[in-house]
């Protein structure tokens, strides 16, 4: 049986639908982006678990076949550099300001 159609939305909902994650997933992000940086540590923070968002992130803009919308450039691609960003962050400030392994967290 075919997945139930949600067309019946109005075309101004399904835009609006498309820029949530467009704006959410990035700022969010970014937050945790500023976060790593603002503090200079990387305490509990998984680098793999971000590693797997961004390949996550790039797989889902390559699914949805999307390649010219904004909303997916944002959501996904976005995202995803943002990952790779706080991956590369924690890798840099995984041993706290001071250089000290015994600061590390969960990295």
């Amino acid at each position: 049986m075919p997945a139930e159609s949600v067309s019946h939305l109005p075309d101004w909902l399904f835009e609006i639908l498309g820029w949530v994650p467009a704006v959410v997933f990035p700022a969010a992000t970014m937050m945790q982006l500023l976060v790593i940086v603002r503090r200079k540590t990387a305490a509990g923070i998984s680098i793999t678990a971000w590693t797997a968002y961004a390949i996550a992130n790039i797989c889902l803009f390559l699914y949805t076949e999307k390649y010219s919308e904004l909303e997916s450039i944002f959501g996904a691609l976005g995202t995803a550099a943002l990952n790779l960003c706080i991956v590369g962050a924690s890798i840099r400030y995984r041993n706290g300001p001071s250089g000290n392994p015994n600061e590390r967290g969960s990295v």
